[in-house]
Protein backbone atom coordinates (compact mmCIF):
# COMPACT_ATOMS: atom_id res chain seq x y z
CA UNK A 1 0.00 0.00 0.00
CA UNK A 2 1.32 3.68 -0.38
CA UNK A 3 2.03 5.77 2.42
CA UNK A 4 0.54 8.48 0.92
CA UNK A 5 -2.68 6.82 0.89
CA UNK A 6 -3.60 7.53 4.26
CA UNK A 7 -2.28 10.98 4.56
CA UNK A 8 -4.55 11.63 0.96
CA UNK A 9 -7.66 10.43 2.84
CA UNK A 10 -6.92 12.20 5.93
CA UNK A 11 -6.73 15.39 3.71
CA UNK A 12 -9.42 14.75 1.54
CA UNK A 13 -11.78 13.87 4.36
CA UNK A 14 -10.81 16.95 6.39
CA UNK A 15 -11.47 19.06 3.29
CA UNK A 16 -14.97 17.31 2.66
CA UNK A 17 -16.16 17.78 6.35
CA UNK A 18 -14.97 22.06 5.75
CA UNK A 19 -17.34 22.42 2.33
CA UNK A 20 -20.62 20.40 4.37
CA UNK A 21 -19.63 22.99 7.74
CA UNK A 22 -19.83 25.94 5.96
CA UNK A 23 -23.02 25.42 4.14
CA UNK A 24 -24.42 23.98 7.12
CA UNK A 25 -24.04 27.44 8.58
CA UNK A 26 -25.71 29.51 5.44
CA UNK A 27 -28.77 27.61 6.45
CA UNK A 28 -28.87 28.40 9.88
CA UNK A 29 -28.26 32.19 8.62
CA UNK A 30 -31.47 32.25 6.97
CA UNK A 31 -33.27 29.89 9.43
CA UNK A 32 -37.18 31.14 9.65
CA UNK A 33 -36.86 33.97 7.05
CA UNK A 34 -39.39 32.56 4.74
CA UNK A 35 -42.09 32.79 8.08
CA UNK A 36 -41.03 36.07 9.17
CA UNK A 37 -42.11 37.19 5.59
CA UNK A 38 -45.24 35.35 5.42
CA UNK A 39 -46.14 37.08 8.50
CA UNK A 40 -44.95 40.49 7.14
CA UNK A 41 -46.86 39.98 4.06
CA UNK A 42 -50.45 39.42 6.10
CA UNK A 43 -50.20 43.22 7.69
CA UNK A 44 -53.20 44.77 5.72
CA UNK A 45 -52.03 48.40 6.60
CA UNK A 46 -48.76 48.10 7.93
CA UNK A 47 -48.10 52.25 8.09
CA UNK A 48 -51.16 52.00 10.79
CA UNK A 49 -48.36 51.81 13.10
CA UNK A 50 -48.10 55.28 13.16
CA UNK A 51 -51.24 56.45 13.77
CA UNK A 52 -51.83 57.69 16.94
CA UNK A 53 -55.55 58.66 16.65
CA UNK A 54 -57.31 56.49 18.91
CA UNK A 55 -59.97 54.13 17.69
CA UNK A 56 -64.11 54.57 18.21
CA UNK A 57 -65.87 51.72 19.48
CA UNK A 58 -68.98 50.76 21.16
CA UNK A 59 -69.85 52.26 24.68
CA UNK A 60 -69.23 50.19 28.09
CA UNK A 61 -72.90 49.85 28.65
CA UNK A 62 -73.81 49.13 24.90
CA UNK A 63 -70.95 46.37 24.51
CA UNK A 64 -72.52 44.44 28.04
CA UNK A 65 -75.99 44.35 26.86
CA UNK A 66 -74.54 42.57 23.68
CA UNK A 67 -72.50 40.21 25.39
CA UNK A 68 -75.09 39.18 27.41
CA UNK A 69 -77.83 39.17 24.70
CA UNK A 70 -75.38 36.81 22.72
CA UNK A 71 -75.03 34.35 26.03
CA UNK A 72 -78.28 34.32 26.88
CA UNK A 73 -78.79 33.17 22.89
CA UNK A 74 -77.35 29.74 23.87
CA UNK A 75 -79.46 29.14 27.18
CA UNK A 76 -81.55 26.18 27.28
CA UNK A 77 -85.02 28.70 27.61
CA UNK A 78 -84.06 29.46 23.61
CA UNK A 79 -84.26 25.92 22.58
CA UNK A 80 -86.55 25.48 19.42
CA UNK A 81 -87.34 29.22 19.49
CA UNK A 82 -87.05 30.35 16.04
CA UNK A 83 -83.43 32.08 15.71
CA UNK A 84 -81.96 30.18 18.11
CA UNK A 85 -78.31 29.14 17.90
CA UNK A 86 -78.66 26.57 20.33
CA UNK A 87 -77.36 22.96 19.37
CA UNK A 88 -80.61 21.74 21.30
CA UNK A 89 -82.47 22.64 18.77
CA UNK A 90 -84.35 19.20 16.99
CA UNK A 91 -84.19 17.73 19.55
Amino acid sequence: MNPLSPRCTAVLLALSLCACASQERQAELANGSSVRATLASQIAHPEAVRNTNPVNGMDGAAALQAQQKYEKSFSRDNVGQEGSTSLLKGR
